[in-house]
């Protein structure tokens, strides 16, 4: 691992030791944070995969009885029965904090005071109510389960970018300044001996001239 290129010091060796032990605690700090999104991220994918699954099972069973609706009437009949809308559907999107994280927070307001099926019954088959209500009924799981989706993705992305961090932490930043920390000690201990060294001179020529004298 090199090493920083800086003066040796006993300054420079004391803020390094600082830096050193500021990397380790935010070292663990950003691996304890990535673990606790690791948790949530799983209990979300769980989550989804439960989700996906019923509402894929009522979406196919709307999208049958709605098939056979299609096939006992006509299309004009079917495209007029469901020409305007009858239930109005506001969303109240906002966000929530999951580890920092920015995630979508969707609220459905539904306006249930209309009636579902403002169609007349005499041309259309009872298919096709069960389509509708079962669709109108699949409304709010699918905007949950793309709320669950993002918020996976949101969160699978910052998961990635805090485990870069952990690992530039761990396996470059903080070697490298353990590696210059090694150096300036190495360095001062060597100076710290030359300086002895010659401390031992000046006094052996001093003792040499008290002698002689």
């Amino acid at each position: 691992m090199p090493r920083l290129n800086v003066n040796p010091t006993r300054m420079e060796l004391r803020r390094l030791k600082g830096r050193v032990k500021t990397a380790v605690r935010g070292h663990k700090l950003l691996k304890d944070k990535s673990d606790e999104m690791i948790r949530q991220f799983m209990l979300l994918i769980h989550e989804n995969k439960r989700f996906r699954e019923e509402t894929e099972k009522e979406l196919a069973v709307a999208l049958n009885s709605f098939l056979f609706a299609r096939s006992v009437a006509s299309s004009a009949v079917i495209e007029e029965a469901l020409l305007m809308p009858s239930v109005k559907v506001e969303l109240d999107i906002g966000v929530k904090n999951i580890m920092s994280v920015s995630v979508p927070d969707i609220k459905v307001k539904e306006n249930s005071d209309k009636d579902l099926l403002p169609y007349s019954f005499a041309f259309v088959t009872g298919e096709l109510d069960n389509a509708v209500i079962k669709l109108n009924g699949l409304l709010i799981k699918l905007i949950k389960l793309a709320e669950i989706e993002k918020t996976c993705n949101m969160l699978a992305e910052e998961i990635e970018k805090n485990k870069r961090r952990v690992n530039a932490l761990e396996y470059v930043m903080i070697p490298q300044l353990e590696e210059t920390i090694k150096y300036i000690i190495s360095k001062l201990d060597e100076n710290e001996r030359g300086n002895l060294t010659r401390l031992m001179k000046v006094k052996d020529i001093i003792a040499e001239k008290n002698l002689q004298n």
